[in-house]
């Protein structure tokens, strides 16, 4: 082994969102302190090819900075196990059940977290149903339909009508063969960053989104110049200190490892939080909340990395 540690980061691959992958890795790459590690930049192609073959005497630990499906679904984590290789972030369960907005919900119910009503359905089911408004007849309008397994907010729609409902699983088919519509509600969104090992995570402050119109598509996170949410937020300290309890607790129902960032909608009304969804590799882009959240938290971007490839080499008693 050489003296610095080698870090194999692993970017793009055949998800939507390949291009998000590649700016989360380069700012990755950017600031990995040079005097700890030698960078190994591996872009995998739309199509799931890998330019070099992924091996011991290559890479001392991997860091996939992979988002949505075949990166953030369990499925390069498995790999990554059978090479026995240390590795950045959750597992192949968790990372699994995370990525299906259908499991993960069914997880945070059966530890009493609170969740959004929803419903869910399969093509098959959609096609063949002789009145389409049957499969939401629980939910009120507006909606927000969206594929069971992607991120990003891609194949997202909010839906005030019948007509838009069509449309919206329409797109949504497009992503994924399972569609979940969610119960639009009134609220606030917030992030709360986790950071750690199995028995010890740490949360961070919670931030929260700016959403410009109904809420935060793809263009608002990724390709608009605007502010993007406010860190830390600003909120009564006990809803604060709720948020970062139930990160925690939501984290320990999947099993998470290393990173997750668990995201929240908030009621000012009635006081309600829900767990929205949870991130195993999150963006990690210079506008990324996750970050920003820890940088506020005391823990700047590079020592975010190191402690995150600590905790890979600790998994795996390297």
């Amino acid at each position: 082994m050489s003296e610095r540690v080698r870090v194999a980061v692993l970017a793009g691959g055949p998800s939507a969102e390949h291009e998000v992958s590649l700016q989360s890795a380069q700012a990755v790459l950017d600031a990995l302190p040079k005097d700890l590690y030698e960078p190994v930049p591996i872009i995998i192609d739309r199509q799931g090819r890998w330019p070099v073959e992924l091996r011991r005497d290559l890479a001392d630990v991997v860091f996939p900075v992979l988002h949505g499906p075949f990166g953030e679904d369990g499925v390069v984590q498995g790999h990554l196990e059978t090479l026995g290789m240390p590795y950045v972030g959750c597992g192949v369960l968790a990372s699994a059940v995370a990525m299906n907005k259908i499991a993960i919900r069914r997880m945070l119910v059966a530890e009493n977290i609170p969740v959004i009503p929803q419903v869910w359905f399969t093509e098959h089911e959609w096609r063949t149903t002789s009145d389409p408004s049957e499969p939401v007849k629980s939910l009120d309008w507006p909606m927000y339909v969206k594929p069971a397994n992607m991120g990003s907010s891609i194949g997202i729609s909010r839906v005030t009508s019948m007509e838009e409902l069509r449309a919206g699983v329409d797109l949504a088919l497009t992503h994924d063969r399972l569609v979940v519509v969610e119960q639009g509600v009134t609220a606030r969104e917030f992030i709360c960053g986790v950071l750690g090992g199995y028995d010890t995570p740490e949360a961070s402050v919670p931030g929260e989104l700016i959403v410009p119109g109904d809420w935060l598509d793809y263009e608002a996170k990724y390709l608009s110049q605007a502010e993007i949410a406010t860190i830390p937020a600003v909120l009564p300290e006990r809803v604060a200190e709720d948020m970062r309890e139930l990160s925690l607790r939501a984290f320990r129902a999947i099993g998470g490892y290393g990173l997750s960032r668990v995201d929240f909608l908030y009621e000012e009304g009635t006081g309600r939080l829900y767990v929205l969804e949870i991130n195993t590799m999150p963006g990690f882009t210079s506008r990324s909340v996750y970050a920003r959240a820890w940088a506020a938290s005391g823990v700047p971007y590079p020592d975010l990395l190191r402690r995150l490839i600590d905790l890979a080499f600790a998994r795996s008693g390297s």
